[in-house]
């Protein structure tokens, strides 16, 4: 089996490796681990406004992040006991969605695993959701793993 999970660092992308941990998978299963690196651009400024070192330093940040992001979860992934289970990694430049979408059908990934929400409420409004975006185009089965609500003490 070939599992995709997609990554961005957030906590509901963290619970997307907890439930891949915590799985049993079929021997010799095949983890690869991507994140997709977007490059925001500056919204109502003209490229006349904007100092020529910004666009070199938003790219150096934001493939520190991915980087970090992926470390983080290898790291993670390092501790399952099933030492069949093949995990390699890749940071992917590219809209989220899209990207993931596209690695999964060129890698010929049977699953997606993904967390239900990522890092940025405004990328979200301006985007729309990454994971319905993802469960509408992909050409393999996706899970959209959720973190539990907690329940108020008074509930």
């Amino acid at each position: 089996m070939k599992i995709l999970l997609a990554i961005d660092g957030s906590a509901h992308s963290n619970a997307a490796v907890e439930e891949l941990r915590k799985r049993p998978w079929p021997p010799h299963s095949e983890v690869k681990v991507i994140t997709a690196t977007a490059f925001p651009v500056p919204v109502g400024i003209g490229p006349w406004g904007v100092l020529p070192d910004y666009s070199v330093e938003l790219e150096k940040s934001v493939r520190k992040a991915a980087q970090t992001a992926m470390d983080d979860v290898l790291l993670k992934l390092s501790t399952i006991e099933d030492k069949t289970l093949k995990i390699s990694s890749e940071i992917v430049p590219g809209p989220p969605g899209q990207t993931i979408v596209e690695e999964a059908e060129r890698w010929g990934a049977d699953l997606i695993l993904m967390g239900s929400r990522g890092l940025g409420a405004w990328n979200r409004v301006l985007l729309g959701s990454v994971s319905t975006a993802v469960v509408h185009h992909a050409n393999c089965s996706v899970e959209v793993v959720r973190i539990p609500q907690r329940k108020k003490p008074d509930e």
